[in-house]
């Protein structure tokens, strides 16, 4: 079964937290300190905020799948819709390790399918990178980057 994945940036993870637990009545999953996740049921949503330099606002939305063969079948219909994925393997991302599909739908939102298989220490790929303040410039990167 699939799960919808949303991820927001917040300027302030704390007051995140107690507003969006508040609105789900539930607490996080996961709480580290510069990232949070809800795994809600109703709606079955994984949701998670982030505290990492890049501008407040939805950063990317997802579809979560329970297996390998999903996320194939998922990237596959990307593919087939003639959008260019960016596809990793192994990728340690959001506190996970996963395999991922990554595209910009015709609007140029991002899209991340993705299969999780376990759980990180890290944020992302680099265990030494560190969160970005709010308005200082981030560079783009082409591939590797945790979360796009």
């Amino acid at each position: 079964m699939k799960r919808l994945h949303v991820h927001v940036a917040v300027p302030n993870l704390k007051q995140s937290i107690d507003f969006y637990s508040t609105l789900f009545n539930a607490k996080p999953v996961k709480i580290e300190t510069d990232y949070a996740k809800w795994m809600l049921e109703d709606p079955r949503v994984n949701f998670a905020i982030s505290e990492r330099g890049v501008a407040p606002g939805i950063d990317h939305i997802g579809v979560q799948v329970d297996s390998r063969a999903e996320l194939d079948e998922l990237s596959h219909r990307l593919k087939a819709a003639g959008e260019k994925t960016l596809d990793e393997e192994a990728t340690n991302c959001c506190y996970a390790k996963s395999d991922k599909s990554w595209v910009h739908d015709p609007a140029g939102v991002r899209w991340e399918t993705f299969y999780t298989f376990g759980d990180a220490t890290t944020y992302g790929e680099d265990p030494k990178a560190e969160a970005t303040p709010i308005g200082a410039r981030v560079e783009a990167t082409t591939g590797g980057a945790c979360c796009g």
